[in-house]
């Protein structure tokens, strides 16, 4: 066996509980005793793999910003033409949406409670997503201006973002299904970047 993979999946393991843990108590609500007995260990066990809870939450918080630039870029890179690359996109943040909910609660809940240098290592990772997704987006809607793109792009994201905040009703869906209504609204809600009428209503 190697030590080496069996210390990151240790360390995976409590990440993964501290995230469902934070997300269903608040950060304050857990102590690390509890995220211990959730993976098996003592809690001072725990630190042998973080110095404490909020080095938890700044790996997970900082962790997912990093993945998902890292996988978007990948994703762009490796797409035959830019309908096909912002398809790759969404279907990788409803990945993230869907399989992640616990980490986009944390980050709705608990990101003021990173270390300023954490919080700003978040802040800069999601800009640069942000901005990935913003030259896809021109690139497959040419009328856009670059505000209306970066607006649309935040729109999306508060849209797949929502999974956390889904009714028990909402929930009865299967995840194929789930996933096919967000593309599906994505691509709709990217697509009224087309429409020149709407451009033209004031508010």
């Amino acid at each position: 066996m190697n030590p080496t993979k069996t210390a990151e999946s240790r360390r995976e393991q409590i990440l993964r509980e501290a995230a469902r843990l934070f997300a269903e108590r608040g950060f304050h609500g857990v102590g690390v005793d509890e995220i211990g007995a959730a993976v098996g260990i003592s809690g001072p066990g725990l630190y042998r793999h973080f110095a404490g809870k909020d080095a938890m939450l700044a790996e997970l918080l900082v962790g997912i910003s990093g993945r998902l630039l890292t996988a978007g870029r990948m994703r762009v890179a490796e797409s035959a033409d830019p309908a096909a690359a912002l398809d790759a996109l969404i279907r990788g943040h409803i990945d993230f949406a869907i399989d992640d909910r616990p980490l986009i609660t944390l980050h709705d809940r608990e990101l003021d409670r990173l270390r300023d240098s954490d919080r700003k290592l978040v802040r800069q990772l999601q800009r640069q997503y942000v901005e990935e997704w913003v030259v896809v987006v021109r690139r497959v809607h040419p009328d856009a201006t670059e505000l209306e793109a970066r607006a649309a792009v935040h729109a999306v994201f508060g849209l797949l973002n929502s999974t956390p905040h889904l009714g028990t009703r909402s929930g009865l869906l299967a995840r194929s299904a789930m996933a096919a209504l967000l593309h599906r609204l994505a691509l709709g809600a990217l697509g009224a970047l087309d429409s020149t009428t709407d451009r033209q209503v004031t508010y």
